[in-house]
């Protein structure tokens, strides 16, 4: 029979419980779907579904500082790409800043014969010619025939089945902002309307309705910016302050009153009863919390979030450190620290995500001092072929580490939706202050043509159109080289620059956030109707 308690409940009351229940059920380890089988018979059907939320979840890569070079090399420019592995050279002149003499390639994939990439198997990438596009014959090349717009994954991309050449998950790029060349805060490619920014209107939409302790975290620096329903930021300089923040939040809000504390003492005793191992000694600790007032109730979320072995081997973290153990060349220490850092922090993110503790992660890519240009700004990548093979390196395991946060969120069950699993709720954005050219490898410039800029998103229910929307091209084309797209048709626009698509790529990753609501996605200023080119309408 459902307690009057709780059928009462209404608005913010409602939504602190519903939080609490959140917390102690992720305390104790009880499922979510146990949980809210238990809040349908304790407060009706209704607080059950109040559980639930309507948006998806969002996952914000930044790049500061010059480290967005490494995504480059997981999507490279699409043409680009197949006249660099096809052979195709430059002479000298013709790439705007770019060294005299024949170029070893057309561009900075480091991936091609001029490089020194000779693969076993030969295999330099899966290019995807879009629709209506002709297909070219390039050795090393596998084609994937079902894309919308043009586009390249690199052998070691993630979400990709590189034996069959398809996506598990197609990517999109959309040309976006400018060369912000070492800035901490990138924010070009955020610009979404005169009302929000990309990064908080993606937050705002995972807070909706939602039942999460943390609604959105980050990892120090972060620059948010604002939108209509944005929740304040929490952010930790490391993986290990995230678990803290975790079990300082939750301690804090369920003492903000007295007597929402006292309802939820009584149903974390009864939520605590309902996990089968509650018996067992190695959760009497946790069990222990029970038996004092709520006033000093203090959650600790650590083993739930910290990483384990098995985590550390999945995500390819473990490989990583033991190859660099046999051969100090495999990677530099700058390479293998950033890359290791930022897959813990994913690690914790999975599992909040799947605890239902967070809805929103911003997470940069483990940036450091500008001074470091092996991994953060890594302008030293094509000096030898030594630096080229630690660049692949570098590549394969943070493609290995973005496969393995979806691997990982692929096998839990959507807290808010559990009909589903999570990773097909949780959308990829990634963006930076330079990818560095795509047309030279030499130094591998900070400064790209036309000052041109782009960011990566992944939608796993694919309401966006996959592929690259834009273009960078060695010759000019209008008097440019980088150029952006028209909204409408999706088609590329030599009469726009990058920037000048930036607000049609950001409504873009809040309508795949929205999960195809275009009434949901408008309310943040760029309304999905002025974007027919770059979505799927339902």
């Amino acid at each position: 029979m459902a307690n009057w308690k709780l059928k009462e409940l209404r608005d913010e009351r409602r939504r602190t419980f519903l939080k609490m229940a959140t917390v102690a059920a992720a305390a104790v380890g009880v499922e979510r779907t146990k949980l809210l089988n238990f809040l349908a018979d304790e407060g009706g059907h209704g607080l059950a579904e109040a559980a639930g939320a309507t948006y998806g979840r969002s996952l914000l890569v930044p790049c500061p500082n010059g480290v967005y070079a490494w995504m480059q090399e997981l999507w490279p420019q699409a043409d680009m790409a197949v006249k660099a592995v096809g052979g195709f050279n430059v002479p000298s002149g013709q790439i705007p800043n770019g060294p005299s003499g024949n170029l070893g390639g057309i561009s900075s994939y480091l991936y091609t014969s001029q490089y020194g990439y000779t693969p076993g198997d030969g295999y330099r990438g899966t290019y995807a010619p879009g629709k209506g596009n002709a297909t070219p014959s390039v050795n090393g090349l596998k084609m994937w025939l079902g894309g919308d717009r043009p586009f390249f994954y690199s052998p070691h991309a993630p979400w990709f089945d590189h034996q069959t050449g398809t996506p598990k998950y197609p990517v999109t790029a959309y040309m976006s902002g400018k060369d912000e060349t070492h800035t901490e805060f990138p924010v070009s490619s955020l610009t979404l309307s005169g009302t929000a920014t990309l990064q908080a209107a993606l937050s705002s939409l995972g807070a909706a309705s939602s039942s999460a302790i943390v609604p959105v975290l980050g990892i120090d620096p972060v620059k948010y910016g604002r939108a209509p329903g944005a929740p304040d930021i929490a952010t930790v300089p490391s993986s290990a302050g995230m678990i803290d923040l975790f079990n300082s939040a939750a301690s804090q809000f369920t003492l903000s009153s007295k007597v929402d504390g006292e309802l939820f003492e009584t149903y974390y005793k009864a939520l605590a009863g309902l996990r089968k191992s509650a018996s067992r000694s190695s959760w009497a600790p946790q069990m222990q919390v029970t038996k004092n007032a709520a006033r000093i109730i203090g959650l600790n979320f650590a083993s739930q979030l910290m990483p384990t072995n098995q985590d550390i081997v999945d995500m390819g973290i473990q490989e990583m450190i033991d190859q660099v153990g046999i051969n100090s060349n495999y990677m530099t220490s700058g390479q293998k620290n950033g890359i290791e850092e930022f897959g813990r922090v994913l690690i914790v993110v999975a599992k909040a995500f799947a605890l239902g503790l967070s809805k929103t992660a911003i997470v940069a890519l483990s940036p450091g001092s500008t001074g470091e240009t092996t991994f953060t700004d890594p302008h030293v990548t094509f000096d030898n072929q030594m630096r080229m093979s630690q660049g692949r390196m570098t590549t394969k395991h943070l493609g290995k580490v973005l496969d393995g946060f979806y691997n990982y969120l692929s096998q839990q069950v959507d807290p808010e939706s559990p009909t589903e699993k999570l990773d097909q709720n949780t959308v990829f954005v990634a963006y930076g202050d330079t990818p560095h050219t795509p047309l030279v490898g030499s130094t591998w410039p900070d400064a790209t043509p036309d000052s041109c800029n782009w960011m990566y998103v992944m939608d796993p229910k694919a309401n966006i159109r996959n592929g690259w929307f834009g273009q960078c091209y060695p010759l000019k084309v209008n008097n440019r080289n980088g150029f952006g797209f028209n909204p409408v048709t999706g088609m590329d626009d030599p009469t726009k620059t990058a920037e000048q698509s930036t607000a049609f790529g950001s409504a873009a990753a809040v309508f795949a956030a929205a999960r195809g609501d275009k009434n949901k996605a408008a309310e943040y200023g760029q309304s999905p109707n002025t974007i027919p080119g770059l979505i799927n309408s339902k």
